[in-house]
């Protein structure tokens, strides 16, 4: 009786553990959305002259060049228009395709030229 006793104490389990800490040990990390993002801009691209570029930083360069006034006339669109600010600004064009291509194209026209002369 003794040995079997010395066996199942050794064979015992360990305390139960929450699934979360059960899924870290068994499963090797999944990649993210994020993770993909991040690799994908870290690579280099030399032909493309809006890489590392925000929509953001689009958008404060022709507002200091430009002011929301000409930009409204620019591209007629009521975030720029009326009462126009930043934030508004990056909630239309981040869901609006036709707007975004129309800012992205004129940014590059304005800047990219420029600092392809310079």
């Amino acid at each position: 009786m003794g040995k079997e006793q010395n066996t199942k104490k050794e064979t015992k389990k360990e305390p139960a553990k929450t699934m979360k800490e059960k899924r870290l040990r068994s499963e090797p990390k999944k990649k993210t959305r994020k993770d993909k993002c991040h690799k994908a801009m870290s690579s280099p691209q030399p032909n493309n002259p809006l890489h590392a570029v925000t929509l953001e930083m689009m958008l404060v360069r022709l507002q200091e060049k430009y002011g929301w006034e000409r930009m409204g006339r620019k591209i007629k669109i009521q975030c720029f228009l009326s009462e126009p600010s930043i934030k508004s600004s990056l909630v239309f064009l981040r869901k609006t395709p036709w707007a975004r291509k129309k800012v992205e194209d004129w940014y590059v026209r304005s800047f990219v030229t420029i600092w392809k002369e310079g």
